[in-house]
């Protein structure tokens, strides 16, 4: 190559497809198995029917549980709307197994509706309503808002976070304010992120018969201001406050049982992070007894945290279970007591936990975690030996809570089957080893070698928490390369802190990069060789022979013997991100997009030179700004010096090494692309792209160099159009992997 200065379902598509809607590509879609893997703020179990239980996630919808089928149906996957994905409550209706009510709204600056479902979710009805919701705020786990009343199922109550307690008389068609509520919310304020409100409403069944208003319920209140809990005995008409509140606490979550004894428990701060303090309290409605504190015991230091979870037992009354919130020291715990809460016994040192079906939960220790982060927190009504509770990671169930001294302590497994409730960051699939790489927030990543089930490689030594890029050697996939933000606290697990690894076994396995020794030796990285991995948020990139990595600190810098030791590039200006060709390891590319500047290296990175271009609009705004973006400068796998850049003024290609770029116009507003196997007859990869048509966003293909675009995802698979990241599978033919916001990673193949 020259350069003027020294410096890549159903039925088959056909590759011509006219550019409409209507032909959309027919691809069957489904879930690449991770196994639950986020946040769960609330579980809820059927009051109607055995077996039948409800999920919601912060940012990944709704689930019900199948029992004949054992496992969890996502209920939203259909859904176009992003907010509607972050789920603030979710109340099946406590008569007709089929009826199912969700409040959904994920931030307070977003849409929020209440969904209504006839046929277990498998369809909604949507009612966009004017009181913000936050599925996805802070104070998620408090519930649940939403309550349909069990005597007269056409009325239900939704406790709002900024505009007090609304309720609906006709299935949840129409809402109105309840005007006779002595809290009616904080409303929206710029000074403050979110608000607390009304954190959940409980009826007492008993206190109404089938067809009529029951008559007792209780509502908590957790914003600071008007904090307590409140009781209506006659339908909602008029209220009171309960006297003998906890001094500072705020009522988060609460159950009544059978003989009208309501446990609630109480927070110092909304969670789930910040929670300081806390309380458990009992209350015999039937009388005019006061609040009484049952709580656990709360550990003597500063780091105790409160209590959020609670659920009591149907068959058994006086047995009740409460989590614990935010004790970081000696960690989470589930407290059981079976005199109402006179005694309790924490459950934490006397489980057991197989995770053999989601392996990364053991993220590299002897032992998985008992959990964190613990708000949904549910007994089955039909049989209180079924528990179940959630985590920052996953839902852990048991057949038998009650016998945790028996045979080494309960046994937990995760209830995961169906969930994929995780942010994904970054996607690549090499052209050799495993078909995918995925890079996760939280969870680290992993290397897929069976689609199907939990993997069991995940990126450990060392662990991320976050996985920001992964780089693959185009002309020796066997090498990779990755970085991203280590987990908090690894360094007391056992693990590094590095923020960079490498592969030489296609992903496999992994080794700490970026703690180079001097060249003299020596373990202490002297000041012309700095440990590199400081940079958190430094990508790094593999030459095509993979060689060569290239680590973009603030001065780019490249290392030839796997990061033992470390040079500065010459001719960069700080902060560039330079490409690797994939076909030739000479060849390096970077753009400064604040110049338009144009740079090349012919030396393996070791210098670059600025080259003539022409084509490229304005780029300026094209530079990412967040470590978790897609970087718009991709070269093309096979061929030297083919790249396409991401513009938001176009997509724009070059076959000359960036001397020359052409604006390709398909008729799609593309966001992100990725390239796949070439279709048949063309020895040029398929695009594939995360792009916008019309005021659609969806994922598209082309088999013409994005001359045309066909959409291959529909009304079925529109996963809130979440998303984030997007690969194609150089060695399946059609194959694409899509990064979702909340819903995992999905794969769509061509039937």
């Amino acid at each position: 190559m020259g350069f003027t200065a020294a410096a890549s379902g159903l039925a088959a598509v056909a590759p011509n497809m006219a550019n409409t809607e209507a032909q959309a590509a027919p691809y069957r879609w489904r879930n690449v198995v991770v196994g639950g893997g986020g946040f769960v703020p609330g579980i809820v179990f059927s009051r109607a029917e055995r077996n039948l239980a409800y999920l919601r996630s912060d940012m990944g919808g709704a689930y019900r549980w199948d029992h004949p089928l054992a496992r969890w149906i996502p209920l939203q996957d259909a859904n176009p709307v992003s907010s509607y994905m972050g789920v603030e409550s979710i109340a099946p209706d406590p008569q007709d197994a089929d009826v199912v009510y969700a409040a959904v709204g994920m931030h307070s600056g977003g849409e929020a509706a209440i969904l209504r479902s006839a046929d277990r979710g498998d369809t909604w009805t949507t009612v966009p309503v004017d009181f913000a919701m936050g599925g996805n705020e802070d104070g998620r786990g408090l519930g649940e808002r939403l309550a349909v009343d069990p005597n007269d199922t056409r009325v239900l109550f939704f406790g709002s976070r900024h505009d007090g307690l609304q309720r609906s008389q006709d299935r949840g068609r129409t809402w109105q304010k309840v005007r006779s509520f002595p809290w009616s919310g904080l409303g929206m304020r710029r000074d403050h992120p979110t608000n607390a409100g009304l954190a959940f409403v409980v009826f007492d069944p008993t206190t109404g018969q089938r067809g009529s208003l029951t008559q007792s319920l209780f509502v908590g209140v957790a914003d600071a201001d008007g904090q307590g809990l409140y009781r209506s005995d006659d339908a909602g008409r008029t209220w009171r406050k309960i006297e003998g509140a906890p001094e500072g606490l705020s009522p988060v979550k609460a159950e009544i049982d059978d003989r009208g004894v309501l446990f609630t428990t109480w927070c110092r701060g909304m969670g789930p992070n910040g929670v300081t303090g806390g309380a458990v309290t009992r209350l015999e409605t039937r009388s005019d007894a006061a609040l009484v504190d049952v709580s656990p015991p709360r550990p003597d230091n500063d780091r105790g945290g409160g209590f959020m979870g609670v659920a009591v037992d149907r068959q058994n009354p006086g047995t009740v279970l409460v989590s614990s919130m935010n004790r970081w020291n000696p960690g989470d715990t589930l407290w059981r007591s079976t005199d109402d809460g006179r005694r309790w016994t924490s459950l934490r040192e006397k489980s057991r936990r197989d995770v053999s079906a989601t392996p990364f939960l053991y993220w590299g220790n002897p032992e998985p975690d008992f959990g964190w982060w613990i708000a949904a927190l549910a007994l089955d009504p039909f049989d209180g030996r079924r528990a179940v509770y959630a985590t920052g990671a996953t839902i852990y169930a048991t057949d038998d809570v009650s016998v945790p001294d028996a045979n080494g302590g309960t046994l937990w497994k995760p209830w995961v089957e169906g969930i994929e409730q995780t942010a994904v960051i970054t996607l690549t699939s090499p052209a050799a080893g495993p078909h995918l790489l995925s890079g996760f927030g939280d969870i680290s990543g992993f290397a897929h070698e069976d689609l199907g089930v939990s993997p069991v490689r995940q990126f450990t030594t060392p662990v991320f928490a976050n996985t920001n890029q992964i780089d693959w050697a185009g002309a020796a996939p066997n090498i990779v390369v990755r970085s991203g933000t280590p987990h908090e606290g690894v360094a007391s697990e056992g693990h590094d802190g590095s923020t960079l690894a490498w592969s030489d076994d296609a992903g496999l396995s992994w080794k700490p990069l970026g703690r180079p020794r001097p060249a003299s030796g020596g373990d202490a990285p002297s000041p012309d060789h700095p440990r590199m991995d400081l940079y958190r948020d430094a990508p790094i990139t593999v030459s095509a022979d993979g060689s060569t990595f290239v680590l973009m600190t603030p001065q780019v810098m490249f290392s030839r013997d796997r990061g033992a030791s470390w040079r500065p590039v010459s001719g960069l200006p700080p902060r560039l991100r330079p490409v690797a060709d994939r076909r030739d390891p000479q060849l390096f590319y970077a753009l400064d997009f604040e110049t338009g500047r144009w740079f090349v290296s012919v030396d393996g990175a070791e210098s670059f030179a600025s080259v003539a271009s022409r084509g490229l609009p304005d780029v300026a705004e094209d530079r990412p700004t967040w470590r978790e973006t897609a970087f718009p400068l991709k070269a093309t796998p096979g061929f030297d010096g083919d790249l396409w850049l991401v513009s938001r003024a176009g997509l724009y290609n070059s076959r000359d090494g960036g001397q020359r770029f052409a604006r390709v116009d398909g008729g799609l507003a593309v966001e992100a692309m990725d390239f796949g196997k070439a279709p048949d007859g063309s020895t040029y990869p398929m695009l594939f792209a995360i792009g916008r048509r019309g005021d659609v966003r969806g994922v598209f293909r082309s088999a013409d160099r994005g001359q045309s675009w066909v959409r291959v995802n529909d009304e079925r698979t529109e996963f809130g159009r979440r998303f984030r990241a997007i690969a194609g599978d150089p060695r399946m033919a059609g194959r694409v992997y899509l990064a979702t916001d909340g819903r995992g990673i999905v794969y769509g193949d061509p039937v």
